[in-house]
């Protein structure tokens, strides 16, 4: 009855930390979008549509279904498909909610609910279905595909902080009117964040704001 009990709490423990880890995901989902357009969750704009261009730019990563040549699966790309595929989902869940504080719950929910099993290629067209007939997004579906990348949750969180403070970043910086470096060095900021994350603590507290300060410290100066 004891080892019940603590399997128990160890789940409930686990679920709690899934759930703030979707809150936090959710507050900077919104604050992105809202920079780009303060209005954006009344312009109930077709997050459904950017979720299915996503799911083909993905299938191209993982290839393996272009008959006629050969390729093979860039797997580091495929899951940062996967974490774009994540943003415009929370942004689709965002409009759509009616509750907004229980969403992080429902999200949570959907992420450990049972889906069939299905080959890789199979499993990203179920989204774009999903999206494109129902204009709904299910975690469960982006759970079992980075499980088959070897990955996990807190890849999933670490890789979506790390993007999103990212193109925040890009927005302080002049992304929009275009004087952004996005080449840093002679490197790509996407490949300058993979590289400064290595060593960082994604349960830490302060992640995003460590995050953020980190790339303050090496954007190179305009001098």
């Amino acid at each position: 009855m004891q080892i019940d009990l603590q399997v128990r709490k160890t789940r409930m423990s686990e679920t709690s930390v899934l759930v703030a880890k979707v809150a936090t995901m959710l507050e900077m989902q919104n604050e992105m979008n809202s920079r780009v357009d303060i209005n954006w969750i009344d312009k109930n704009r077709e997050w459904y549509r950017a979720i299915w261009i996503e799911c083909a730019e993905l299938m191209d990563h993982f290839g393996h279904w272009k008959w006629w040549k050969h390729s093979s699966t860039d797997l580091p790309q495929v899951v940062l498909e996967i974490v774009d595929i994540w943003h415009f989902g929370l942004s689709l869940k965002l409009t759509q909610s009616k509750n907004s504080s229980n969403l992080a719950e429902e999200i949570a929910s959907d992420w450990n609910s049972q889906v069939d099993d299905f080959e890789f290629l199979d499993g990203v067209e179920k989204i774009a279905l999903d999206a494109l007939h129902n204009k709904e997004f299910n975690a469960a579906l982006v759970r079992e595909l980075l499980l088959k990348c070897g990955a996990d949750f807190n890849t999933l969180y670490r890789n979506y902080v790390g993007k999103n403070v990212l193109n925040l970043f890009r927005q302080e910086n002049g992304y929009k009117d275009g004087t952004y470096k996005k080449i840093w060095n002679g490197e790509e900021d996407n490949e300058v964040l993979a590289r400064l994350m290595l060593d960082m603590n994604s349960d830490s507290d302060s992640f995003v704001t460590e995050v953020h300060k980190i790339l303050e410290l090496n954007y190179p100066s305009t001098g």
